[in-house]
C-alpha cells in the first residue's frame, strides 16, 4: 500500500461504527467496530481502488501534501 494517502477515521453516530475515509480516492472508505478495523479495511480498499484505476486507465491522484493540511 501507497503510505501517502491520507487516512481520515472518525465515529459515526449514524453507523454506530468507525469510518476511515481517504480524502485523496473519491469514494474511497470503510468501517470498523474499533479504529484499527476501520484503517485496515480502508488499507485494502485503497488497494482495491488503485487497482481497478490502473485496469481502466483511470487518472491515480497523487496524495496530498501534508504541507497543505496546516
Amino acid at each position: 500500500m501507497d503510505p501517502g494517502y491520507r487516512i481520515e477515521v472518525f465515529w459515526s453516530d449514524e453507523d454506530e461504527v468507525w469510518i476511515a475515509d481517504v480524502p485523496d480516492l473519491p469514494v474511497c472508505s470503510a468501517h470498523g467496530v474499533v479504529p484499527h478495523e476501520a484503517v485496515v479495511e480502508v488499507e485494502q480498499a485503497i488497494e482495491a481502488w488503485l487497482d481497478a484505476a490502473r485496469a481502466t486507465g483511470r487518472l491515480v491522484p497523487k496524495p496530498s501534501s501534508r504541507a497543505a493540511l496546516a
